[in-house]
């Protein structure tokens, strides 16, 4: 049984402020530690319930958080960036994805560190026209190869959205959001136990619940958080559009490198992707 395992850090349990998720912040170093002895709890229980190949992406920033001498020693890591794809290695062979130390969707109350994709630039994303957050994103990824999300774990608000969008999936509340900096904790020694135990819970779903799947043709909405970032993205509209009134047609044009998908600018802070292939979509929106 083959496990991929995604990593961020917002999630985990014991991070709530955002010195904690940057590098140069003396909290962390505290924090990274926080995040690797999780996510090896994460490995034992899919371990213990029948994983034979367990392989864990770092997807927080650079992709380069865990510290290398305490990396469970029955798993894989990948780390760096950039790299081909949002998960490499990730494929048609894989029983089952794990989203650890994830956080809820930009704009959810009380949410612990809420953002989707990136805090600076980005309001809102929809996929199919349903807005969607970060385990929107990655299930619909691991979905496009067939392989369900069997876990996810992070704050109260993120195992409700999960569930809500997911169905049955298994999910590990590690802390409760009071407000985006603020959070009613559990003790780490508690939260790796609890997901460790969830882990291997999840284990037994594989082959019981369905991927995420989605109708083509595929469009992905962003709104920006600012006119100026829609406008350095290769999209146009024509003659008229763009007016206060925002009403004025306009016009599709074909991203650059990718065929097949393309760009419609919709008003000041909305840009639509369109395709009839997923990935290719997403990695023009992404």
């Amino acid at each position: 049984m083959k496990i991929y395992i995604v990593a961020d850090m917002e999630g985990i349990g014991g991070i709530v402020r955002p010195e904690q998720v940057l590098k140069g912040n003396p909290e962390y170093d505290e924090a990274r530690r926080l995040l690797i002895r999780e996510v090896d709890a994460v490995v034992e229980g899919a371990l213990a319930g029948g994983a034979t190949h367990v392989v864990v992406k770092d997807a927080h920033a650079d992709g380069f958080n865990f510290p290398p001498e305490e990396l469970h020693p029955a798993a894989e890591y990948i780390m760096g960036t950039p790299h081909p794809g949002r998960f490499p290695d990730l494929d048609e062979t894989v029983n089952g994805v794990f989203l650890v130390g994830y956080h809820a969707m930009a704009g959810t109350p009380a949410a612990v560190r809420d953002h989707t994709y990136s805090s600076r630039d980005w309001q809102a994303f929809y996929l199919n026209d349903r807005q969607m957050g970060e385990v929107g994103i990655d299930a619909s990824i691991a979905g496009y190869y067939g392989v369900p999300v069997l876990l996810v774990t992070g704050d109260d608000k993120v195992c409700a959205e999960a569930r809500g969008l997911l169905g049955e999936v298994v999910t590990a509340r590690v802390k409760t959001g009071i407000a985006r900096h603020c959070a009613r904790l559990l003790p780490p020694a508690r939260v790796r136990d609890l997901v460790r135990e969830k882990a291997r819970a999840a284990m037994e779903l594989i082959g019981q619940v369905p991927p995420l799947r989605h109708s083509v043709p595929v469009s992905v909405k962003i709104r920006y958080t600012g006119t100026e970032i829609a406008d350095g993205i290769r999209a146009c509209w024509k003659d008229g559009a763009g007016d206060a009134a925002g009403e004025a047609e306009t016009a599709k044009v074909k991203a650059a490198g990718v065929d097949g998908v393309e760009i419609l600018r919709l008003d000041g802070q909305t840009v639509l992707y369109e395709g009839n292939n997923l990935l290719d979509v997403l990695h023009q929106a992404l």
